[in-house]
Order: C-alpha cells, then structure tokens, then sequence
C-alpha cells in the first residue's frame, strides 16, 4: 500500500491533467471518436498493446498473456442536457472520472517493478448511457476469456459519504419505452371529429399509477417525455409521442412491470379507439452478487481508506450496462466499486460536482482490488 500512495502522489498531477481534458470534451454516445483516440494515445505511451475497432469507438488495453484475465472496465460516453440554457455533451454522470480513475489504474500498474503472471486488460466502453456499449463489447469477444471484471461509479451523497466506499452497486433494471400515439386531428372548436392525443397520453399516467406489483420489491414507472401539437393553438393534436421510465430492482420484477405497462396502454388505445405503438429496447440488467470479486473489492477499500470507511453493498434504482457482462458470461467473478466522492446535488445534474481528490483514492482502490486478485489465483492469499 505505502508503494502504491507513494507512485498515486507522483501522478496526481497528470491524473487530474487527464481528468480536466476529459471533462472539457464530453462526447454522447458511439460518438466518442476523440474520446477513444485520447485514451488510445495515452495507452500507447505506457506500452499498452491497443485495439479499436472500426465500427464503434472504445479501447481495449492490455498488459501481460495467458491467464488468469483481470479486466478493469470504464465508461465513456456523457450526456445530452440542458446546462445554463444551452443543450450541450455534459459529463454529469461522472464517466470522466472512470475513465481517469482507469487510465490511472494502468499508469499505477506499469509502476509496479514487477507484474504478475496473467492479463491485465482495460476496457474503455463507449454507450452505456443508452445501454448499447456493454452489449457491443460482448460482440467484440472483449470478455470472453476474462475471469475477473471491475468497474467503478462515483456516488452522491445520498448513498454514501466522501472518503467511504462500497465493494459492490446493486443497480436495479432499467427500461426505457418510446410510444406514439396515432389519430387524427380536428378543428379545437369540434373535439369530437378526433381524440385528443395529449388526453390519451393523460390517460396512460393515470392507468400506470394503478400498477401494481410485489411491494417488496422497489419499482417505479413514469412518463418521463410528452410532445404534441405544433404552433397553432386552435388545432387539437391526434398524434403525439412520448417516453416512459421503467425501475425495477430485479430483473424478475421488471419483466412483470413491462407486461402490465403494455396491458395498460393496450387499454387506452381501445377505449380511446386510436393506435399506440411502442417500442421496446432490451432493458438494462439488475446487477447479481458475485461474492468472490465483491470480498475481493471489500478487502481492497479496506486497505486504502481502512475498515471503518468501508460500507455494505449498495442498493440503488439506477441502471448500468456493465451488469449485462456478467449476465451473458456468468463464469466471470465482477463487481463495481461504489466511490463515495462528496458528490452533489446528484447524479445527472446539470452542475453535478465531487471532490476530485476522490479520483485518486479510486486509483489506488482498483489497483489494490488487480493486484489482490492476481495474488489470490496465483495462491499467495
């Protein structure tokens, strides 16, 4: 531990150099191309062995061959937002300081004066903010032979505070459905040659809050996304789209919230006599236990910040991509680490703001956490 917090002060200054370019050129998804060749850049100076790929951005890095395969994963696209007044790419969901805290993993590792005997492999994964990067890596083979998987989120101070840190994020399943409603339109002095497309939609948030299902398990399901009508006000809208918000924490329990949201809106289009169709994307997986890489990460933060900072598992709605991993390759041992980081007002907002400091406890959490676990396979502990 002391080698590690002495070669992080060495780098503190670069670490946080990278940070500040990362989070002054946020890029949306699959379009992090500058994103992808700045990292690629960094990898190569550090005699990393690159990949990317012609059809996607990301980057994969590796060190070492053979097995075991120890992976640390980070996610790189930000968000589309209202900031200020202006619409703009903003990194509010902290994807900057993965990536920085990854980019500083492999800065740490190369300063080990010897490394074990396997891979160490660094996934930058483009996307995650629409639940597509996960499921492209997986089609790129990238984890197919990896027998450890970490990734890291930074927290708000709803869940924990700065300084402490959890082994695991047990995000709930996400969904998200797009719906357009289809009629006709009329005059707004004659409402009954059509529907009124925004009263449907008022009819669909009143049927979704009579859903009901295990009350032991959290879940919720809103209209997030209502458009309707144009710019003339005498005109009564027939057509409109519109999103929904699904939560569930198990990806049981999703499955039956969606079928009772598609029952539900199947019933307002009959008794409204006007066609709803909805489009359903895959939703994002809940996460699953691995308790082998969860006492992994445990022991880790343990190490760094000391016991009395180190938390349960955390429970929270949110989704993540990176659980998608573990879903489809279960032979793999993954966990997230839980970073608390000062962190507020909150996730995706706007001026969403945390302790950078934070960045470098991170650093040293998730190379104690590879090198730990090389330890571990290779019989030492």
């Amino acid at each position: 531990m002391k080698t590690l917090t002495s070669n992080i002060r060495e780098i503190k200054d670069e670490v946080l150099d990278i940070f500040h370019y990362l989070h002054e050129h946020p890029e949306l998804s699959m379009k992090e191309y500058n994103t992808t060749q700045f990292i690629k850049a960094k990898l190569d100076e550090l005699g990393y062995r690159t990949k990317t790929f012609d059809d996607c951005p990301g980057v994969i890095g590796e060190l070492g061959e053979g097995s075991p395969v120890v992976a640390v994963r980070a996610d790189m696209d930000a968000l589309w937002q209202e900031v200020d007044g202006k619409f703009k790419a903003n990194h509010s969901c902290g994807h900057d300081s993965h990536m920085t805290m990854a980019l500083g993993t492999a800065m740490l590792l190369k300063r080990q004066k010897t490394l074990p005997s396997g891979t160490i492999r660094f996934i930058f994964q483009p996307a995650e903010e629409i639940g597509l990067g996960a499921k492209t890596m997986l089609k790129k083979g990238v984890v197919d032979d990896v027998d450890y998987l970490y990734g890291v989120h930074v927290r708000p101070i709803q869940e924990t505070l700065n300084g402490r840190a959890a082994p695991a994020i047990l995000h709930g399943a996400s969904q998200h459905i797009s719906g357009t409603i289809i009629g006709e339109d009329a005059h707004g002095a004659r409402p009954h040659l059509g529907t009124n497309a925004i009263e449907v939609a008022a009819s669909i948030i009143h049927e979704l809050g009579f859903i009901h299902i295990d009350p032991m398990i959290p879940y919720s399901v809103k209209m997030t996304k209502l458009h309707a009508g144009g710019e003339s006000s005498n005109i009564i809208p027939g057509q409109a789209s519109f999103s929904l918000d699904l939560r569930a924490q198990t990806n049981e329990a999703m499955d039956t919230l969606e079928e009772h949201v598609k029952a539900a809106v199947d019933s307002i289009a009959e008794f409204h006599k006007v066609k709803i169709d909805l489009d359903i994307p895959g939703s994002l997986a809940a996460a699953t236990i691995d308790p082998v890489a969860e006492n992994i990460m445990a022991s880790s933060i343990a190490e760094v910040l000391g016991s009395e900072n180190l938390d349960d598992a955390l429970v929270t709605t949110g989704g993540e991509d990176f659980h998608y991993y573990k879903l489809n390759r279960p032979h793999i041992h993954a966990t997230m680490l839980g970073l608390g980081c000062g962190l507020e007002p909150g996730l995706h907002h706007p001026h969403m703001t945390f302790d950078r400091n934070a960045i470098l406890s991170g650093i040293d959490i998730l190379t104690t956490a590879v090198l730990r676990t090389f330890s571990k396979e290779s019989g030492e502990e």
